[in-house]
């Protein structure tokens, strides 16, 4: 796994720790699955049997994730930024005790063997998420089910028209079918353009996409449009590329995903957002609206922020 991906994944992870963003449900309603040997040790009969134990350890995982949140950050905060290369192989958990071990000073010595117990349990659960998915491929890209609740905003405030709003960073891309996309005539088309970031190893990213499609779909109908942006395909990485079409086809996402130069103010703009997903609202003369929203929308709140700034740019657009 090379580390542009590595990181990513620490970036997803640190989503765990602030907003639950990777689709796990109430922690009080999730068993603790660390006694359940069983469940890592027993044949799946079937796709459906293995799908189910899937979202069974991602969800454990995510809990894991979700304990002892101050500590989680000191290690995502204390990974090695520029590290060049993991070795092939290794999975999340084993990133996970290297990065530990590494910063063992940082810590008590029971807070070091809590993060060395939870960082082993993770790799444990990787590779038999991994084993899952090589004997079932069919599974890798399906989600994990959320609610997405989205009201009709009502106490939206108007933007102001002093030139002080953040203009989202101009780039000249394609799509992942290779056609040229220009971010003036994008934005300029729509009245409100809703970008996504997202990367293909990302659970929640990949758990959110059916619910930015049809959102996309919503869009449409009032003079807007969703854009994806996968960030490993940044540059035209050929396999990035191929890698999150098929992803998007899985999903049923019709919506046009973009790539631009890493090197660009949106390639730039891009290395520094520091969690996955995260969605940015933008109005028609390529103003960012609001804040970005940080976390998936398949959460209550994410859902309900996103849709009062979509409210809020439309209002905008009519004058």
């Amino acid at each position: 796994m090379n580390a542009k991906k590595i990181l990513a994944l620490m970036l997803c992870a640190m989503m765990l720790l602030s907003l639950a963003a990777c689709g796990a449900k109430d922690n009080d309603k999730q068993a603790d699955m660390s006694g359940d040997s069983s469940a890592m040790t027993d044949e799946q009969k079937n796709a459906e049997e293995a799908l189910a134990l899937h979202k069974k350890l991602m969800e454990q995982e995510n809990t894991i994730l979700s304990q002892n949140t101050a500590l989680w950050e000191k290690v995502f905060m204390a990974a090695d930024k520029g590290m060049t290369l993991q070795e092939d192989g290794k999975n999340y958990g084993e990133f996970l005790l290297d990065t530990i071990e590494g910063a063992k000073d940082q810590f008590t010595d029971e807070e070091y063997k809590m993060l060395k117990e939870s960082a082993t349990e993770i790799s444990n659960i990787e590779n038999k998420l991994t084993e899952l998915e090589n004997k079932y491929p069919e599974i890798m890209q399906e989600s994990i089910d959320g609610d997405m609740s989205v009201p009709a905003g009502s106490d939206m405030t108007n933007p102001p028209d002093d030139g002080s709003m953040q203009k989202f960073p101009a780039f000249e891309g394609k799509d992942l079918d290779g056609n040229p996309v220009k971010s003036d005539e994008l934005f300029s088309a729509n009245a409100v353009t809703v970008v996504n970031f997202w990367f293909t190893t990302c659970n929640p990213c990949v758990g959110e996409l059916s619910e930015l499609d049809a959102l996309n779909k919503e869009l449409a109908k009032k003079g807007g449009a969703l854009i994806g942006v996968n960030t490993f395909t940044l540059d035209g990485d050929e396999t990035a590329i191929s890698e999150a079409k098929d992803v998007l086809a899985k999903k049923g996402v019709t919506y046009q995903n973009v790539y631009f130069a890493s090197d660009g103010e949106a390639g730039k703009f891009t290395t520094n957002i520091f969690a996955y997903p995260t969605t940015y609202v933008v109005d028609r003369n390529g103003n960012i609206v609001g804040d970005p929203i940080v976390g998936a929308i398949t959460e209550k709140k994410q859902a309900e922020t996103l849709q009062k700034l979509i409210e809020q740019a439309l209002a905008a657009d009519m004058g």
